[in-house]
C-alpha cells in the first residue's frame, strides 16, 4: 500500500515514534481499566511528544467520546482508537494549489530553520517533473544566504537571478520576474527574509515583494510557503503565529522531522493553525523533501 516515499517518513519519524507511539504502548500494558488515571498518563505522553497542551486536551477528549460512544471496554482497543481521532484530526480537506500554469513561491522562514536547503530540494523536485524552475535570491540581508543558493541552484540545475548583498530584495524579484517571462518559467521560488526580530521590516519588504508580483506577474499564481523546523516543537507553533500576523501564509514546510522527537508538532500545526503542512524533510539528500501526506504520517506514527 505504501511504497519508498512511505519507508523513508516511517524512518524519519523513528525518534518521535519512541517517544510517542511506544510511550503509550507500554501504559496500555500496564492498564487495567480504562480510567482518568490512564487518560493523564496519555496526556503527559502526547504532551512531551510536543502535541501541545491544547491539542492534546482536544485529542483526549474525542478519544474519551468516542471510548464512550463505541463501548470500547477493553485497554487493547485504546491504542487503535486514539490513531483514529488523531487521523481524523489530520484529515481536514486542503486545498491542493493547482501546479498547471504560471507559479511563483515566496518561501520565508527565519535563518536556521533549512530555508534555503528547502528550496534547493524544492526546485530539484519541480525540475524532475520536467518544470523550467528560476531561483531568485531575494534573501539580500545576508551574503552566506545568497550563496548558499547559488549552491543549491547549481545542484538542482536550475537557473538564478541575483544581486548584491543589502541590495533591495524587491528588486531582485522584478528582475528575476522579467527572466521567467523572457525564458517560459513554469516556476519561481523566491527566497526572502525571515527577521521576525524586526516585523515592520519584514512586513514592508514582504508587501512591496507581493506588489510587484501582483502588478508584474498577475497572470501566474502565488503562493507563500513557511519553513519550520521541527526539532523546534512548539516554537515552531509560536513562530508560525508570529509570520501570519506579518503575511498571508498558504503552506508550511517542516525540515528535520527525521532528527526530533517532537514530530507531534505536525498534529498541533495542522490543529492549531489550520495551515496545511505542504512539504516535510526527512533526510539529508535532495530527494528527501516529501509532500505531505495526512495518511501516510499517521500511519507511520503508529
Amino acid at each position: 500500500m505504501f511504497g519508498k516515499l512511505f519507508d523513508s517518513l516511517k524512518t524519519g519519524l523513528t525518534k518521535t515514534r519512541n517517544a510517542l507511539t511506544d510511550k503509550i504502548n507500554e501504559t496500555l500494558k500496564l492498564a487495567v481499566t480504562i480510567d482518568e488515571d490512564l487518560y493523564e498518563e496519555l496526556e503527559e505522553i502526547l504532551i512531551m511528544a510536543d502535541i501541545g497542551m491544547d491539542t492534546t486536551m482536544d485529542i483526549i477528549e474525542r478519544l474519551k467520546e468516542k471510548i464512550r460512544k463505541e463501548k470500547i471496554n477493553d485497554v487493547e482497543m485504546v491504542q487503535p482508537a486514539l490513531k483514529e481521532v488523531i487521523a481524523d484530526m489530520m484529515s481536514g480537506k486542503d486545498e491542493i494549489v493547482e501546479e498547471s500554469g504560471k507559479r511563483v513561491v515566496l518561501v520565508i522562514g527565519v535563518n536556521g530553520v533549512g530555508k534555503t536547503t528547502s528550496i534547493g530540494k524544492l526546485a530539484a523536485k519541480n525540475k524532475q517533473a520536467g518544470k523550467k524552475v528560476l531561483l531568485a535570491a531575494a534573501d539580500t540581508f545576508r551574503a552566506a544566504a545568497i550563496d548558499q543558493l547559488v549552491v543549491w541552484s547549481e545542484r538542482a540545475k536550475v537557473d538564478i537571478v541575483k544581486h548584491e548583498e543589502g541590495s533591495d530584495p524587491a528588486a531582485v524579484v522584478f528582475d528575476a520576474i522579467n527572466a521567467s517571462k523572457a525564458r517560459n518559467v513554469d516556476l519561481l521560488i523566491c527566497d526572502t527574509a525571515g527577521r521576525l526580530h524586526n516585523k515592520k521590516n519584514l512586513m514592508d519588504e514582504l508587501g512591496k515583494i507581493n506588489r510587484i508580483i501582483e502588478r508584474e506577474y498577475s497572470d501566474a499564481k502565488k503562493e507563500t510557503l513557511l519553513v519550520l523546523d521541527a526539532t523546534t516543537g512548539q516554537n515552531a507553533v509560536i513562530q508560525a503565529k508570529q509570520f501570519m500576523e506579518v503575511c498571508p501564509v498558504d503552506g508550511i514546510v517542516l525540515t528535520k522531522l527525521d532528527g526530533t522527537a517532537k514530530g507531534g508538532v505536525v498534529i498541533s500545526i495542522k490543529n492549531s493553525l489550520n495551515i496545511p503542512v505542504k512539504y516535510i524533510g526527512v533526510g539529508e539528500g535532495i530527494d528527501d523533501l516529501q509532500e505531505f501526506d495526512a495518511e501516510s504520517f499517521v500511519e507511520a506514527l503508529f
